[in-house]
């Protein structure tokens, strides 16, 4: 089999071909999600650091 027969890797991307926009989108929605993956890891390491629930932590349970 010769190189010319061959076919052509698809070409991939790191980056997304989504655009920011204002409005429910789905850049919107992905980077809303990511924070929200951020929070929830923040919350479970404060709460394993702290060895309390993050409501107790926060102040907002006595």
């Amino acid at each position: 089999m010769s190189s010319a027969d061959a076919t052509p890797a698809p070409s991939t991307s790191a980056t997304t071909g989504d655009v920011p926009a204002f409005g429910w989108s789905a850049y919107a929605e992905r980077v809303n999600g990511r924070f929200a993956m951020v929070g929830f890891l923040a919350v479970l390491v404060i709460e394993a650091l702290s060895g309390d629930t993050f409501l107790h932590w926060a102040g907002l349970v006595p």
